[in-house]
């Protein structure tokens, strides 16, 4: 996916080709941070530079510079009209022919190798067993040995020659030079020695011995080398086709036809052409075509592939539904409220690219390291054949130990270390529903020490519930919650739909539909509440309703100071505010008849979160806008000490602020706007991606699922994404280190060099690929874990229950 050339941003993704290696990378990178004004970031394992240029700057001059430097690039096609619901805006057509492209090139390295392969075995076998060495065997090596030289590594000597008219060496140099040295000292020991005489015998060994440098032959080193350095080179192309598997299934999620609804009825239309205002027909089974607002029917979607819960999520008129996920039974009509790049999918999806394109640290110090690196070895190579020249031994020695020490040091698994690592940890985040935005969130989530975490929306639901219900003597407790549910049904304030909910429930699954009393909602199993008359509300006390039944219209009460309580229900009302709930009166007849307990409910999952973040040993701190003795109800239900009660919005910076004063590293989870300013303060900011749109973009990390596991996942991903990171290098250096001095000794001969450097590709291509097993610890919860919470959640964080409670009911 390429991010649009719009003008506000000035930033490109570009497509980079001929890149062998990560020395590739960094010059490249090199060449376009020269540019006055550019800013470039270079990622050998997605082959494409991220490029922030000033207004005004010519994007032709980026493509110039990389051609200049030896390297083909192109620019991200213009952006689509608005439309393309199913599709990620031009983020899909851009991947789909970048997918193409890459076909092709891996399909060619395909063939090298299999026809370097072909011809190589036979060269190796005879050069390595005597028993096979037959009269002239030497002249059939040669011939097998000949197209393998020029033919298969034909991309290593193209790239050598651009790079040489340049003045520069990478890798390819490397592989180049010993090589063709091996096939041309060949040549001069076949044709102008005495290697070529009939019956010559070749031994195969380890060591290398005094001898008659005119007597032998390296064509299985020439053959040798290049078919494992080919072999290498597949599997990690293949290896980083898998890893972006992730995002090309992302940005494949979404419908690719919908209904449209208009005045000539329902048509089936390509969901590209979607505009915002379109209404569409969504069936069950089907996906919703982009992100949207349900204006007619009733359904559960599932959101699996958004939120990693696999629940599905019921929706009503009004609720917000996501593009690509499943209607999963009634019939919707949904109406497009946004469309293209604009999506929810498409937004993740170019957060899940930008994290793949960054660097962490740790990968611009191997990008350095690689920069220096191939003349340092080249010096190397011949410091070591003067070394041997000068003790004494023969020329054939000397070119044994050099050829040996510039294979093995080709530095490939330097340059694959961290971006492959990238690519498949952001990957599988993408996939369990955490986004990271950036490689530099690793080194963070290593030095997190302290958590900091918003109680509503984060802790908590955000959405207030009945929890209790508590019937005078005499009273029938299901014509309290009828009474009282039907008042508050006709009050827009959130207790009192959690108290109009909270009824409807209790009365459905506990009682039955009987006359009078409870009327039934056509097509729905479901009992409703009686009708009410004469609605009015009552400032800093409640509200009150004329409520049918079958004694006739009952005039009730629901709120606060309704007058003087039963002994028994004063009790039941103290408790629940001491324990930092709101609690409701419910009256009629002018007798208090009931008490009505509302809180908002913590979420399922949050007591096993906070232990686990202990675990990874962060110091868990709650913070609200709420009273002291709310806050501490909810911190004593999950297990938590430290707490920062009555804080406003404006004051949360500055908890984050005094946290870090205390020389603490702070990671901060939020989902409201007024987290937004904590979240960019902290460390590391993880943002409720059920929250809204300002926190997410002040955050580090996108947690998708609104389930505070998603930051555990999140935590431990980043860390072992990092460990993988420096796993990788550390073998990529160590071996380096350790073969390079047994190569210049002569205890490495050259075409066991060149597999060895080939298998260290492989070996930390596969070790990053471990990552993709990586599990979620909200598996091990069970169904329901992560709570769907609604956009609204982030509105309500700022006043406590009781506030709520004194502007009335």
């Amino acid at each position: 996916m390429s991010t649009p050339t719009d003008t506000a941003g000035r930033q490109f993704d570009l497509d980079v080709g001929g890149m062998t290696c990560a020395s590739c990378a960094n010059r490249v990178e090199r060449k376009l941070n020269k540019l006055d004004g550019v800013t470039a970031t270079v990622n050998y394992a997605t082959e494409k530079a991220h490029v922030t240029v000033p207004e005004g700057f010519d994007p032709q001059q980026l493509i110039d510079t990389i051609d200049a430097a030896g390297y083909s690039a192109t620019l991200p096609p213009p952006p689509q009209p608005e439309g393309g619901g199913g599709q990620p805006g031009d983020g899909a057509s851009s991947s789909n022919a970048g997918q193409t492209a890459a076909d092709r090139e891996l399909e060619a390295l395909r063939n090298r190798l299999i026809g370097s392969a072909v011809l190589s075995v036979p060269v190796i076998l005879i050069s390595m067993f005597p028993v096979l060495q037959f009269t002239n065997w030497q002249w059939l090596a040669l011939t097998l040995t000949a197209p393998v030289v020029v033919w298969a590594g034909w991309p290593f000597h193209r790239a050598t020659w651009k790079n040489l008219r340049l003045g520069e060496a990478t890798m390819d140099t490397l592989i180049t030079v010993g090589t063709v040295s091996a096939f041309a000292w060949s040549l001069y020991a076949l044709f102008l020695g005495t290697a070529g005489t009939p019956g010559l015998k070749h031994e195969f060994t380890l060591s290398v011995a005094p001898t008659d440098g005119a007597a032998n032959v390296y064509l299985e080193v020439a053959a040798g080398v290049i078919m494992f350095v080919l072999g290498g080179r597949y599997f990690e192309k293949r290896a980083k086709h898998r890893a972006g598997d992730a995002l090309r299934a992302m940005l494949d999620l979404g419908a690719k036809d919908v209904r449209l609804l208009d005045d000539a009825g329902e048509r089936l239309v390509p969901a590209s052409t979607l505009k915002v205002g379109d209404r569409f027909v969504v069936r069950p089974g089907e996906k919703i075509a982009t992100d949207g607002r349900v204006v007619e029917g009733g359904s559960a979607v599932d959101e699996s592939m958004l939120t990693g819960e696999s629940v599905p999520v019921e929706v009503r008129v009004g609720d917000d539904v996501t593009g690509a996920t499943v209607n999963a039974s009634g019939r919707l009509v949904v109406e497009a409220t946004r469309v293209g790049a604009d999506t929810q999918l498409a937004q993740m999806a170019k957060l899940v690219e930008a994290a793949q394109s960054g660097k962490a640290e740790v990968q611009r110090l191997a990008d350095r390291i690689s920069g220096v690196f191939v003349p340092v070895v080249i010096a190397i190579a011949v410091a070591t054949l003067g070394a041997w020249l000068g003790a004494g031994f023969p020329p054939s020695a000397a070119f044994t130990a050099a050829v040996a020490v510039l294979i093995i040091a080709c530095p490939c698994a330097l340059g694959l270390a961290t971006p492959t690592a990238l690519l498949v940890g952001t990957g599988r985040g993408a996939q369990m529903g955490v986004l990271l935005k950036g490689p530099e969130v690793l080194e963070s989530t290593r030095r997190v020490d302290t958590i900091v975490l918003d109680k509503t929306g984060t802790v908590t639901s955000g959405d207030m519930a009945l929890v209790e219900a508590w019937a005078g003597e005499g009273v029938d407790r299901a014509e309290l919650l009828r009474r009282a549910g039907a008042v508050e049904s006709a009050s827009e304030h959130p207790i009192a739909r959690a108290i109009a909910d909270g009824a409807r429930a209790e009365l459905a699954g506990a009682s039955p539909v009987v006359g009078g009393n409870l009327l039934v909602d056509g097509g729905d199993d479901r009992p409703s509440l009686p009708p009410v008359a004469d609605f009015v509300n009552l400032p800093g006390r409640g509200v009150r309703a004329s409520v049918r039944t079958s004694d006739g219209p009952v005039e009730v009460t629901v709120g606060r100071n309704l007058g003087e309580m039963p002994a028994d229900l004063a009790e039941r009302f103290d408790a629940a505010v001491s324990a930092g709930r709101t609690a409701v009166t419910v009256a009629w007849e002018g007798d208090i008849r009931g008490v009505l307990v509302v809180s908002d409910q913590v979420k399922p999952t949050s007591a096993k979160a906070i232990a686990e973040l202990r675990g990874l040993g962060l110091e868990p701190v709650l913070l609200t806008g709420d009273n002291e003795v709310v806050a501490k109800h909810v911190a004593d239900e999950v297990g938590i000490d430290d707490i920062r009660a009555e804080v406003m919005p404006a004051d949360k910076v500055d908890v984050v602020k005094e946290l870090q004063a205390e020389g603490r590293v702070v990671a901060m989870v939020g989902d409201g706007v007024n987290d937004a300013a904590a979240l960019a303060q902290a460390d590391l900011g993880l943002a409720m991606g059920t929250g809204t749109d300002a926190a997410i973009q002040a955050s580090d990390v996108t947690l998708v699922r609104g389930d505070l596991m998603a930051a555990v996942d999140a935590v431990r991903l980043a860390r072992r994404t990092l460990a993988t990171i420096k796993g990788n290098l550390f073998w990529a250096f160590a071996y380096n280190v350790a073969a390079i001095p047994l190569a210049a000794l002569g205890l490495l001969n050259p075409m066991l060099a060149g597999a060895a450097m080939a298998f260290s590709s492989v070996f930390v291509v596969s070790n990053s690929l471990r990552l993709k097993g990586f599990r979620s610890k909200a598996e091990h919860v069970g169904d329901g874990a992560a709570e769907h919470v609604g956009d609204g959640a982030a509105e309500r964080a700022d006043d406590g229950p009781a506030d709520r409670v004194k502007e009335g009911v």
